[in-house]
């Protein structure tokens, strides 16, 4: 079964912003991960989350309305992957 990490995020600065650092951790490591956006904010709801942007690693939030550095976001999706 393929990982799946998903950004949240309407299109503000930060949410693409989140959504380039995601993809940049996710290619230049090589994690065999699908990175999607989602910026339905219906579908955003779904979550629970009230701020964007957020990160959604398999269903669970890590985090939202942030947007951490690439060693951060590397530690959460290595965590992801390893669990």
């Amino acid at each position: 079964m393929e990982k799946i990490i998903k950004v949240l995020g309407t299109g503000c600065a930060k949410c693409k912003t989140l959504e380039a650092s995601v993809r940049e951790v996710v290619s230049s490591n090589n994690y065999p991960v699908e990175v999607i956006k989602i910026d339905d904010i219906m579908e955003i709801m779904q979550f629970g989350i009230m701020t964007t942007p957020g990160l959604v690693l398999g269903d669970q939030v890590a985090f939202s309305g942030r947007v951490p550095s690439k060693d951060e976001l590397k530690k959460y999706i290595e965590q992801y992957i390893n669990a």
